[in-house]
């Protein structure tokens, strides 16, 4: 990296000025610091660069620490479970020092240098680190860039208009600039936290507030701001932290008169920040969190030339995927994921089932239209058979951030309980628990296999259900986000090796495609996923540029493939299936039995 380039980026967006020079100088001295803290093991670790996020060997797990095992301490012992399953990266979701009270799941950050109390301590965590690297399993966590708490140290410093610490963040004597902004700005949780900005009376001010009231937004256009945070990223790192999931990005630059979604002033300051890690600690890498368009998400990858993030989450996937089981019909991913919206080389997708998030339906409706399909209807269908309340459904969830007025509405739940294992075991169904398991093992099969970084989230091994007690904590009995949050049963997972169990039956099945994945480099990111039109609207398909075939049946019934719609891509005729073992041959029609896939070479 060229620091005259840094350095030009830095000048073009704070000004040619004396006030810039001395922050220009004072970020090379935190950046020239951090590199002499830097200890000899992460700096032999520094020396292999960073590409180890292209490999077939990424496999995470995201999980909060509290649900997965109390505390720190504890986690230590549960090391050996995460090696046995086999992933080689861990997110924390977030475990930095939050608010008391309401903190938006951890997002909202008191203190970016230490750990949850509840959880432990930075020792702690770092110790964790350590453990976790001897193991081969990379540590992720979250960095949220966007806002703080306003109980953080900055904010009530900013508050008394400490010198150093005006303006980083956006204040205002009366209501004349937040108005302006409000006529443009989208509101990010219309029904639970309405407008962008709070009046706070102690301090007679508005302050742009855009998530929650208690988080408050920091003002990029002051350079002492864009520091500091630099200073807390080259912090962490040199804690060893690998991936920083860089939360909400969209939003980090504010002009009145526009949206302030992403500005291009966002993307300066990612290249910047990226810039900083590739110098002092190059073994790093940034994960983005931008729940955006196709086309916009593509651009956080950053150029050929200036990278912004490494690795983005693919939420259409996820979103597709649901869609597919729903409907029986693959088409609506196969025509999405053949869209080309620019993904470089060395950008890299997170594939998932789903997350701690809720599930927010974006389809292309132009497609939706296309297949004969009316794009509201539809969505409103999806909406109801996840939640369970649409006939012959076998989902069970619940409605987040429900409109009464539009009747818009995104979705919460369990892998497990979405693939109809929860309605199984109420019913004391066997055939609808059979069927449940084979949705589940068909998702993973699909993250595990296309192009990108599979991650899990913990407890989907096990076939974990909703967690419909979190109805009886008052904190979060608001958010039904919690219902796909529950507690680790370790119960459960010490049936892991048990094959007449339902997680023993997932656990292993899942550790399998895992272990087959990490073994062959044809799932390495390097190599591209190009979907397949089987001509069987059950069956979703695709090739890795001409050395494997997936097949997959979203249906529970037998479906068949005509050979000649998947022997033309130059594949020979016997193919070898890498999980059942068994030969497939492409002058035969082949047939997938219900929710079977193949993963043929």
């Amino acid at each position: 990296m060229s620091m005259d380039r840094l350095k030009s980026l830095y000048y073009g967006l704070y000004g040619e000025n004396g006030i810039t020079n001395f922050f220009y100088d004072q970020l090379v001295g935190i950046m020239e610091t951090a590199k002499a803290n830097r200890s000899p093991q992460l700096k032999r670790q520094d020396k292999k660069g960073n590409s180890w996020y292209l490999s077939e060997k990424m496999v995470g797990v995201m999980l909060y620490v509290d649900k997965f095992s109390e505390d720190l301490k504890k986690f230590e012992s549960k090391i050996e479970y995460l090696s046995d399953l086999g992933v080689t990266y861990v997110h924390f979701m977030p475990l930095l020092q939050p608010r008391e009270g309401q903190n938006d799941g951890g997002y909202a950050v008191a203190d970016y240098l230490n750990v949850d109390k509840r959880l432990g301590t930075m020792d702690q965590l770092e110790r964790v680190v350590g453990k976790l690297k001897r193991k081969g399993i990379r540590t992720c966590i979250d960095f949220v860039l966007n806002h703080t708490a306003k109980e953080h140290e900055w904010a009530q410093r900013s508050k008394k208009n400490e010198p150093g610490y005006e303006d980083m963040y956006y204040m205002f004597d009366n209501y004349g600039i937040p108005s302006e902004y409000e006529k443009t700005m989208t509101e990010i949780f219309p029904s639970v936290a309405p407008k962008n900005f709070t009046y706070y009376e102690d301090i007679q001010k508005f302050v742009m507030t855009r998530f929650y009231e208690f988080q408050w937004d920091l003002n990029y256009k002051n350079p002492n701001v864009f520091n500091k945070i630099a200073e807390v990223l080259l912090t962490l790192a040199n804690k060893g932290i690998d991936i920083f999931r860089l939360d909400a990005i969209p939003y980090m630059w504010k002009e009145l008169g526009t949206n302030c979604m992403n500005l291009p002033q966002v993307h300066t300051l990612l290249k910047m920040y990226e810039m900083i890690v590739e110098e002092v600690c190059p073994s790093v890498i940034f994960l983005g969190e931008a729940i955006v368009e196709p086309h916009e998400i593509v651009k956080y990858f950053g150029t050929p030339q200036e990278k912004e993030c490494h690795i983005m989450y693919n939420a259409s996937l996820m979103v597709l995927l649901w869609n597919s089981l729903a409907t029986r019909d693959v088409r609506l991913m196969e025509k999405s994921l053949a869209i080309d919206y620019g993904t470089p080389e060395d950008g890299v997708w997170i594939n998932y089932a789903r997350c701690h998030d809720d599930i927010g339906w974006g389809f292309e409706t132009n497609i939706i239209r296309e297949l004969g399909m009316d794009p509201e209807a539809h969505k409103q269908f999806i909406i109801q058979f996840m939640e369970g309340k649409f006939p012959g459904s076998f989902s069970r969830g619940e409605l987040y951030e429900f409109n009464p007025q539009t009747l818009d509405a995104r979705n919460s739940g369990t892998m497990a309980s979405m693939c109809g294992l929860e309605e199984a075991i109420v019913e004391k169904d066997r055939y609808k628990l059979e069927l449940s398991v084979k949705r589940i093992l068909l998702l993973n099969s699909i993250i595990i296999s296309y192009t990108g970084i599979p991650l899990l989230y913990s407890g989907d091994e096990l076939g974990q259900l909703n967690w419909w007690d979190y109805k009886k904590d008052s904190k979060i009995a608001h958010d039904s986000r919690w219902l796909h949050r529950p507690p680790m049963d370790w119960e459960k997972a010490a049936n892991r090796h048990d094959q007449s169990t339902v997680e023993g039956i997932l656990f292993s099945r899942i550790k399998e495609m895992i272990e087959v994945r990490k073994s062959h480099d044809v799932f390495s990111s390097k190599l591209h996923s190009i979907p397949v039109d089987t001509q069987n609207k059950a069956v979703f398909g695709f090739h890795k540029e001409n050395r494997m075939l997936v097949l997959a049946n979203f249906s529970e019934r037998e479906q068949v493939v005509d050979c000649n719609t998947v022997n033309w891509f130059g594949l020979p005729g016997e193919l070898h299936d890498l999980i059942q073992g068994k030969t497939v041959r492409l002058w035969e029609n082949i047939v997938l039995g219900p929710y079977e896939y193949l993963w043929l070479v």
